[in-house]
């Protein structure tokens, strides 16, 4: 900073700041300076952003150019012509004193500046008054840092509501004094309009609206699309209807009268010296042009306006507002568009919305200045539900509505059926349950303004048109609803009209027979053809329509529904109520089941009544078709109905053709015969519950069930292919008896024996001992093998079973694998006794091994005693047994060195007896052992071989039974 006391006031005001600038400083400095233009000139060059150092800069200035002012005026006055007071003389003769006394000509110059410059103060200054007071940066900058700042929102709205009782704004942010002072006037307008700052720009409208009104729609450009047009339409163009003119605003002045330096003559002079003013005229515009737009002008601005809102921001509302207030105004042109942006905005803010918003939803108002009627329409109501549809025709629809029928008398075109046209087209094309909402919101019971259609001769043409065009066979209750609306008329028929009627209903049934090139009859199409009805032939359609209605509930009760076109077309054709009636009888129940003989009685009397008429004389579905005949089609439904279990794709009996085999069981008298049959549909539901495969993939048919010859095998494959099954012995036998086995012992047998494998093969000893137990019970029930071959069958099942089990090596009870080997021993032919009784002594080896391991852990060390370990309580009644059978035949003995080892003489047995079994051994589990012999390869049998053989033949004859193997071969 310099020093204040430092050179010449002139120096000391160079080297000054200019924010070091004072009230003071200006009147200690400059007063003593005697040049007047060096002064007016430093007073020009100063431009600051304090209103009042600015202010007394420019009084200081003015000051010194007052001389100047006095010798111009004297010159003009001298050379004035009352006439002419701008007469060339008077500028020659001013011209020539300024190039003499050049200091004066710039001194003119900067006086104009000053003076514009002194206008400009004030305009800031008035609309520093209006705005209100701004809070200081720091306070700002904490309030930013507060986000969640819940009196943020109550400040805004005080900064904008207008004046207020805090003291006045000295600036504004962002438009400081020195740059409003030196800019053109248009561009501080434009920034004020940028910032919304709508009363400051009143206020600059209002003293230069002679600079500014040319340029006001620049100016409008520049407010932002997002703000409230009520907040700027002050500013908005008008149009006067008197002047057929824009309106143009008031030409205020600061000054009453013009200071000589601004007077064009002087502004000529000084310019024509040709000395350039160095400083510039406060942003002085040029002269602008004042054109007043056409209405036509304006209104097409105002839809520039409007694209550019709802380009930008999409804002209907802030769109319409403009265009209502430019309508307000009195311009023409914009009554349609107003009307567009109104019914947008009813499109976008009131009709229903998805939940799942998407694109297509987000609409746009060129999509909408495209569309037409039809698809404003179904626009409106594209997300109506039935309870809210009735409402949005008569608060979105409606109104749109009549402003197409207002705008087409404004064109000149007055189109009274246009309302009626486009609902009546939107109700023929909606589905029935919105159709029946309408019709619901049109009953002749409402009120006249409350009904949506209140021509009742147009509803009835509408529910024909709407029911007999739809080809829907599943909403019978909605039809019901759309019929119980339709008036009732009070009309005497005589037979000439009936007649007439029924010819109509004749034609109609031509009409909708479908063609080559004309499959099925639209509902519009069928809206024209009942256009041109009397009353007496919609009444009478009416009574039709019930018939058919009824008719058509009754049909889909027997899953044999047809659309109601359908009662039109074959209303004169036997041939076709003939084949329907065979259709209703024979597929009866299909997704409506018959459950049993009471329903079989429902059929026949639906059937009857589809064939008589009305109390109104009208014939039903199968009205041209006898009784008798219908009585005999219904017969044959029911005789053919014992095909059902052949055709049948699914054995489930709860549903379908299956059911129907079922039922029909139960129409006759149960009898043996009939109950087997029963019995079998029933086997045939729970093989089918198991998902058996005939093929990969491919469920197994009924049909497939019932041509298998051997049944037992579909109980192989139920246990081969469900694990879990063999935990339900009585459902499986169960199952084996309704399949036609209840009396076959070798069959009950065969199943215990695979329901033992199969928890065999699951590891699960405990229910293959249960069904091992219960198989060899049911054996030796049976009579003697010698007097009945399926006996020998059922034993040579069961030992083989036996010796299978008793041999398991994963099988950890000792004692229960002795038991079955001892009932191996029982039931086996004497030719397999060696076999068993081989496996039988293996296994007391083992349990003898166990035993003496157990005993020599035993602290005690006493001596076990052989004798009572060697005996096995359990196992005596098989051995007494065993021995009183040997005493009854003799066993050739084999020759010990020529015998091949027990496992391969079991397996042949095995494989033997077997080979008959309806079922393959899985290899579910680790168990992998059979009757064909132990699993243990040569590594854990290496020991075994003829040898073994021979040593154990050899104990055998020590052991005292040599005779068993050892007699003669008589």
């Amino acid at each position: 900073m310099t020093k204040p006391d430092a050179g010449t006031p002139a120096e000391r005001w160079t080297a000054l700041a200019d924010q070091d600038i004072t009230k003071d400083l200006i009147h200690e400095l400059l007063d003593d300076i005697s040049d007047d233009l060096w002064v007016a000139a430093a007073c020009a060059d100063r431009v600051v952003d304090d209103t009042d150092i600015q202010r007394v800069l420019l009084n200081t200035g003015l000051a010194r150019t007052e001389g100047v002012l006095e010798r111009v005026k004297g010159i003009l006055s001298r050379v004035s012509h009352a006439d002419d007071p701008e007469d060339e003389q008077r500028e020659d003769a001013l011209v020539t004193y300024l190039r003499e006394e050049p200091t004066d000509a710039r001194l003119c110059a900067i006086r104009r500046t000053l003076l514009r410059r002194q206008d400009r103060l004030q305009d800031y200054l008035d609309m520093c008054a209006e705005e209100p007071q701004e809070d200081e940066p720091q306070v700002e900058e904490e309030l930013d840092d507060w986000e969640d700042d819940p009196w943020a929102e109550q400040e805004a709205e005080s900064s904008t509501s207008g004046p207020s009782n805090s003291k006045p704004a000295t600036s504004i942010s962002f438009l400081p004094l020195s740059t409003f002072l030196l800019e053109p006037l248009n561009q501080s307008a434009r920034l004020l309009a940028l910032h919304c700052r709508f009363v400051a720009l009143r206020i600059l409208y209002e003293w230069n609206a002679e600079n500014l009104w040319p340029q006001r729609f620049h100016v409008l450009d520049a407010i932002p699309e997002h703000v409230q047009p009520s907040d700027y339409r002050h500013l908005l163009p008008s149009f006067s209807l008197s002047d057929e003119a824009e309106t143009m605003p008031e030409m205020k002045k600061r000054r009453p009268t013009v200071d000589v330096t601004e007077e064009p003559t002087v502004r000529k002079a000084v310019h024509a010296t040709g000395i350039p003013n160095i400083f510039p005229e406060c942003g002085l515009d040029a002269a602008p042009a004042f054109i007043q737009l056409t209405t036509g002008e304006l209104a097409q601005w105002f839809r520039k306006r409007v694209d550019k809102i709802m380009t930008s921001t999409g804002m209907v509302d802030m769109a319409l507002y403009t265009v209502q207030h430019g309508a307000s105004q009195g311009i023409a042109g914009l009554d349609e568009l107003g009307e567009d942006l109104s019914m947008f905005s009813r499109l976008v803010y009131d009709a229903p919305r998805a939940d799942d918003w998407a694109d297509e939803d987000d609409w746009t108002f060129e999509q909408w200045q495209t569309m037409q009627p039809p698809e404003v329409v179904a626009a409106f109501l594209k997300h109506s539900t039935s309870d809210t549809l009735a409402r949005d025709i008569s608060h979105l629809v409606m109104p749109y509505l009549y402003v197409l029928e207002s705008r087409a008398e404004r064109a000149g075109h007055p189109d009274p059926s246009i309302r009626t046209r486009l609902l009546y087209d939107y109700v023929l094309a909606a589905p029935l349950e919105k159709a029946a909402v309408l019709f619901e919101a049109s009953k002749p019971t409402l009120p006249a303004h409350q009904r949506l259609v209140s021509n009742d001769q147009d509803i009835v043409r509408l529910a024909l048109a709407c029911l007999y065009g739809n080809s829907s066979i599943d909403q019978w209750s909605t039809m019901s609803r759309i019929f119980e609306c339709m008036p009732a008329w009070d009309i005497t028929r005589d037979t000439g009209g009936e007649d007439e009627a029924d010819t109509t209903i004749a034609s109609l049934g031509a009409f909708v027979k479908p063609t080559t090139s004309h499959a099925t009859s639209s509902p519009a199409e069928l809206f024209v053809f009942f256009k041109p009805l009397p009353v007496i032939a919609l009444s009478r359609a009416l009574d039709v329509l019930d018939v058919h209605l009824e008719g058509g509930e009754i049909l889909s009760r027997w899953s044999v529904a047809a659309p109601l076109q359908w009662f039109l077309r074959s209303n004169s054709d036997a041939e076709e109520q003939r084949a329907w009636a065979n259709r209703m009888a024979r597929r009866a129940g299909g997704s409506n089941p018959i459950s049993g003989v009471d329903d079989w009685e429902w059929l026949l009397q639906d059937m009857l009544k589809l064939a008589g008429k009305g109390d109104n004389g009208i014939r039903g579905a199968f009205g041209l078709l006898p009784r008798n005949e219908v009585k005999q089609i219904y017969l044959s439904g029911v005789l053919s109905s014992g095909e059902f279990y052949d055709n049948a794709n699914s054995g489930n009996y709860t549903f379908g053709e299956m059911k129907l085999a079922y039922d029909c069981l139960s129409v006759p008298p149960i009898s043996d015969r009939i109950q087997k049959q029963r019995d079998f549909i029933e086997a045939t539901s729970r093989l089918s519950s198991y998902n058996i495969m005939s093929r990969p993939g491919i469920p197994i048919t009924p049909i497939e069930i019932r041509l298998t010859k051997d049944r037992l095998s579909l109980v192989a494959r139920v246990l081969a292919t469900n694990e879990d099954a063999y935990r339900h012995p009585e459902v499986i036998t169960e199952l084996v008896r309704k399949l036609g086995l209840a009396d076959d012992a070798v069959s009950e047998v065969k199943t215990l024996a695979m329901l033992a494998d199969s928890a065999m093969q699951a590891e699960d000893f405990a229910r293959a001992t249960e069904n091992a137990e219960r198989m060899v019970r049911t054996v030796l029930d049976l009579p003697l093998p010698t007097q009945h071959a399926e006996a020998r069958e059922a034993r040579d099942v069961a030992w083989a079973a036996c010796f299978t089990l008793g041999r398991q090596p994963e099988f950890p009870d000792i004692g229960k694998k002795t038991m079955l080997l001892g009932r191996s021993l029982e039931l086996c032919p004497p030719d397999r006794l060696y076999d068993v009784l081989s496996a039988w002594r293996k296994l007391e080896a083992e349990d003898i091994d166990a035993r003496e391991e157990r005993l020599a852990t035993r602290r005690s060390g006493a001596v076990a005693n052989v004798q009572e370990a060697r005996t096995v309580p359990h196992m005596l009644d098989p051995v007494a047994s065993l021995r009183t059978r040997l005493q009854d035949f003799h066993m050739p003995s084999p020759p010990l060195l020529n015998t091949p080892d027990a496992a391969a003489l079991a397996s042949r047995t095995f494989k033997s007896v077997t080979a008959n079994f309806p079922f393959s051994v899985s290899s579910r589990g680790r168990s992998q052992s059979s009757v064909g012999g132990d699993r243990e390869d040569s590594r854990s049998r290496a020991g075994t071989d003829v040898g073994e053989v021979r040593e154990q033949a050899s104990r055998a004859f020590q052991r005292g039974i040599g005779w068993l193997i050892g007699a003669d071969d008589e």
